[in-house]
């Protein structure tokens, strides 16, 4: 059985990042929903959820995710997906889910380029 780690960082650009990394699966799921259920508890107006170290993904992490984005669209909150490996998108395709999540390529996609260092 693969791990399960979340980091969360608020951005100074505005948005809440949240990275996700190992499994988004049966064993992990509800633990991902608390920890998220945090993070919108916050009030924040951007989620920005990054799949690009998941490494498996499964029909109840696939739940989990559209209830966020229910619970998202219902508070007025933008979710964004930060795009994961070729299987997770591979799943959002045979589920017909792409089209209804925002899915960026990475998190600068959201935030804008990191401004630059002068002097």
């Amino acid at each position: 059985m693969k791990g399960f780690e979340l980091a969360v960082q608020h951005l100074e650009a505005g948005p809440v990042h949240v990275r996700v990394r190992g499994a988004l699966d049966l064993a992990h799921a509800y633990r991902f929903d608390d920890a998220m259920r945090r993070v919108e508890r916050d009030g924040d107006h951007c989620i920005v959820v990054d799949l690009s170290e998941l490494d498996f993904l499964d029909s109840t992490g696939i739940a989990r995710l559209v209830a966020l984005r229910r619970r998202a669209r219902r508070a007025g909150r933008r979710l964004v997906l930060v795009r994961g490996p070729r299987s997770v998108q591979r799943l959002f395709s045979l589920a017909a889910l792409t089209e209804h999540f925002e899915i960026v390529a990475d998190v600068a996609a959201v935030v804008g380029p990191a401004p630059r260092r002068t002097g």
